[in-house]
Parts: structure tokens; sequence; C-alpha cells
């Protein structure tokens, strides 16, 4: 079932080579989620913000993870599936 959240949350990625940027881990509740797999990205201007989306797996979810590059902050926007 989709759930919205739009929570902030501290995520651990990696950055580069290039403007390419992979998140490896997110803290949600308390508790830190592995990225399994980045199934789809995309970006997207709002305003003047560039929002950069990644849709993520941490083997019993998907979460749609959003990193403003703006603001340099992450943001939990949904979940999907039976998150702990």
């Amino acid at each position: 079932m989709l759930q919205r959240v739009r929570e902030q949350i501290r995520v651990g990625a990696v950055f580069g080579p290039g403007p390419a940027i992979r998140p490896v881990w997110f803290d949600w509740r308390r508790r830190k989620h592995a990225v399994e797999q980045v199934t789809y990205h995309w970006r997207h201007l709002a305003g003047n913000a560039l929002l950069l989306h990644f849709t993520v797996t941490d083997g019993s979810a998907l979460y749609e993870l959003i990193y403003n590059a703006t603001d340099q902050l992450w943001t939990l926007e949904t979940v999907d599936g039976e998150a702990s």
C-alpha cells in the first residue's frame, strides 16, 4: 500500500564521478535501511530548486527519496510495501 511520508531523513550517498549520485542507506523511524537497488531515478525543477528523485528498495519495500540539490536536503516522499 502506498503511503505518503514527506519527512526529512538522513541519507548516506556516493557522489561522483560527474553528476552521478547513488543513495546507499537511509535512516527512517530510528532504523537504518540499506539500499539494495536503485530501481529508477529522474530529476525536475521546482521553481529554482533541482530535485533528484530515486526509487529504491531495501528488499522489503519500495521508497521514493528526493534530494534537493539546492538546499542539500533529503526527503522520504513515499513508501510502498511492508516497511518496518
